[in-house]
């Protein structure tokens, strides 16, 4: 009886022992499918280094400028190239069909935004890469009278921005505010040149290559 005993002993297994070994199995696989989407994720990362998008979004004017014209929706394109993992440079134009509160006649103005600036990324959260990041640039606003016989201006401007990418693959996603402080010229009459400022809300649809 005391041999059959010790043998038994000897062969059972610890207290917790198979869910033990299951839980290091599940460990091992849940870290080879990390390594794999990581591994994926760098190697997409490091093969793509420009990017285009058509986005859409809110042009909300404020201050000074919310009394000049109205909300309206923006409309364009972005181009971006990665310096390296930080830092990327991008050039957007946008369109804004807008009216103009002042003028009689309900006119519809036309303002046309292009400009470049530098991003800051954060490192990727996740496989999916999702890159939040912050940036700032400079450029030109234009504004044109559709239907009124007035000369179009140009007045210089510069922006801050946030936002935010989510990449599946080569396609993503990205949503982005910017605060436009802009130079600002009378299009009609005369009068001082001012400091105006507006806001803008997008989202757009991403390919890299």
């Amino acid at each position: 009886m005391t041999s059959n005993s010790r043998s038994s002993t000897q062969t059972r297994l610890p207290d917790g022992g198979p869910g033990r070994v299951a839980a290091i199995g599940r460990f091992v696989v849940l870290a080879l499918v990390l390594a794999t989407a990581k591994l994926t994720a760098q190697e997409v990362s490091v093969g793509s280094r420009g990017a285009i998008r058509p986005f859409v979004g809110a042009y909300l004017p404020t201050g000074d400028q919310r009394d000049f014209v109205k909300d309206a929706v923006v409309l364009g394109a972005q181009a971006s190239w990665t310096l390296n993992s930080n830092f990327a440079l991008a050039g957007t134009f946008g369109w804004a069909p807008s009216k103009d509160k002042v003028t009689a006649g309900d006119r519809t103005l036309d303002q046309f935004q292009y400009d470049v600036g530098v991003e800051a990324r954060a490192p990727e959260l996740t496989a999916s890469l999702i890159t939040p990041f912050i940036g700032a640039g400079i450029g030109g606003r234009t504004y044109s009278y559709r239907d009124l016989d007035v000369s179009s201006k140009t007045n210089f401007d510069g922006y801050g921005s946030l936002g935010l990418d989510v990449w599946f693959g080569r396609a993503g996603v990205r949503v982005e505010g910017r605060d436009y402080v802009s130079r600002f010229q009378p299009l009609t009459g005369s009068g001082d040149t001012k400091t105006r400022n507006d806001i803008t809300l997008a989202a757009g649809l991403g390919v890299r290559f």
